[in-house]
């Protein structure tokens, strides 16, 4: 993925399933099509530990699926649903200058799919989506190291690097904890638990609408990225 040009002030950064979506597609496909989703959990249980690769445990997770490729996409375009706060922060985020980079431990013909659901194709177009094609991007344990491209934002000298913001939930995103200026920890999901494992800043949140809110007032000045990392906090 290329810098985008020109450099804004703000990037927001995020991950999809489970953070973008209601449901995660990769873990619905799972448990549904694939072995179940007490083997996902197992697996997942195993990651964070740090006693098996976030890769490994997601290529199992795909192996178990035997449903063709196309019937997935139509399947999940079926039951999947994004968070109904995320198209008004969509909208803010577009007319403020701030762009969004989805960075997927997904495949990105689903996540397109998925998109167009709720957005026009000139919508789906403005977002930069780095997922997979069904394929591993990379060769570390992640598949997808996500902090890779956040760090070509984070590298740059002071005066060009941009505040950056990251959501998330889950063990795709823990490459990606420590890279940003403010990280928005799906509550009740297991990037909080490695957050305060790693005393890694972060606040969390259960849907858009507080995202858009923090968001908003950073960019305009009202509070720090600093003063917003709060931990867990009260429903």
């Amino acid at each position: 993925m290329v810098l985008i040009s020109p450099l804004p002030k703000f990037i927001f950064f995020t991950d999809f399933d489970g953070t973008i979506t209601q449901q995660d597609s990769n873990d619905h496909m799972t448990d549904t099509l694939g072995f179940g989703r007490e083997r996902r959990l197992a697996l997942a249980t195993e990651v964070l530990a740090e006693r098996l690769s976030f890769r490994d445990a997601f290529d199992e997770m795909l192996n178990s699926i035997t449903t063709p490729y196309d019937q997935c996409i139509d399947f999940l375009v079926d039951h999947v649903q994004l968070d109904p706060y995320f198209k008004e922060f969509f909208t803010w985020c577009r007319a403020n200058g701030v762009p969004i980079v989805v960075l997927s431990g997904g495949m990105k013909p689903i996540i397109k799919a998925l998109f167009r659901k709720f957005l026009t194709e000139e919508e789906v177009e403005w977002l930069t989506i780095a997922g997979w094609r069904i394929a591993f991007l990379d060769n570390t344990p992640h598949g997808h190291d996500k902090s890779v491209e956040i760090r070509k934002y984070s590298s740059l000298p002071e005066g060009q690097r941009p505040t950056m913001f990251y959501a998330g939930d889950g063990v795709s995103d823990l490459s990606a904890a420590k890279e940003t200026d403010l990280l928005f920890a799906r509550a009740g999901k297991d990037l909080v638990t490695y957050c305060e494992a790693q005393n890694v800043p972060f606040v969390t949140f259960n849907d858009f609408s507080s995202i858009h809110k923090t968001v908003a007032a950073i960019v305009a000045g009202q509070t720090t990225t600093a003063a917003e990392a709060k931990g867990r906090l009260e429903n």
